[in-house]
């Protein structure tokens, strides 16, 4: 039986963390590979595992190899209820508290609740928060929401407190996969000067630049995908910027 508390202790422990985030629909087992490695190697603290689609059945192959390669925790990204695993350590359960989708808010958590309580996963309620990047990006397409104008500062600082006042033990802010803009400085700061959880930010974070501006601004915990897919050797630099 996993530790139910693990997780959440290692998010609240007021270090800054390094979550890599891989999406099976777009690697291959060789790369998922040295993804591990590397992520052992550098200190990576948590891998984010997941997409929005599932075109192959790389999702079900690729938790085995990280677990071989490497002790990180292996934290599920799901991009729709099908994707839940029990081979993983958690499972970020995402409320897109940023749409209006109400499948998105609580129905597809209906669903999955039954297989979810019986799985073994640490069960990690996240605040789900979409930032308008510059382009439509596949999650915001997906799930049939629009993002958060990324002027709007108001409005994620209410989103986000709304989340926490429910519940929610994180709060999630992204910009989405392939985003053109990073989240903004101002956004961030002034959403984790509002909630008193830990603030996760990803999407568009391509530099270890990016990477250590979003901590400065308050991040608790950058999510970096695309960039490191292209370049594995990015995992070392953006781990030594933000320690």
């Amino acid at each position: 039986m996993k530790n139910k508390s693990t997780l959440l202790k290692k998010l609240n422990d007021g270090r800054k963390k390094f979550a890599v985030l891989i999406d099976p629909d777009k690697t291959t087992a060789a790369r998922v590979k040295r993804i591990a490695i590397n992520s052992q190697k550098y200190g990576v603290d948590f891998i984010f595992y997941g997409g929005s689609l599932l075109t192959n059945n790389n999702y079900v192959q690729f938790i085995p190899i990280l677990k071989d390669y490497c002790a990180i925790p292996v934290v599920l990204f799901p991009g729709n209820y099908l994707q839940i695993n029990p081979k993983a350590d958690g499972i970020l359960l995402l409320s897109l508290i940023s749409g209006r989708n109400p499948d998105l808010l609580i129905g597809k958590h209906v669903i999955a609740a039954p297989f979810l309580k019986t799985s073994g996963l640490e069960i990690l309620p996240t605040g789900y928060i979409l930032v308008e990047s510059g382009k439509l990006t596949t999650v915001s397409y997906m799930s049939n929401t629009i993002p958060i104008p990324s002027d709007k500062n108001e409005i994620a600082i209410c989103t986000a407190m709304a989340g926490e006042m429910l519940g929610l033990k994180l709060i999630y802010l992204d910009a989405g996969s392939g985003a053109r803009n990073p989240v903004p400085g101002p956004m961030i700061s002034q959403v984790k000067a509002n909630i008193n959880i830990p603030l996760i930010i990803g999407g568009g974070i391509k530099t270890e630049a990016d990477a250590l501006r979003v901590c400065k601004a308050g991040a608790d915990v950058v999510v970096v995908g695309n960039a490191i897919e292209d370049k594995p050797a990015l995992i070392s630099r953006i781990a030594g910027a933000i320690r």
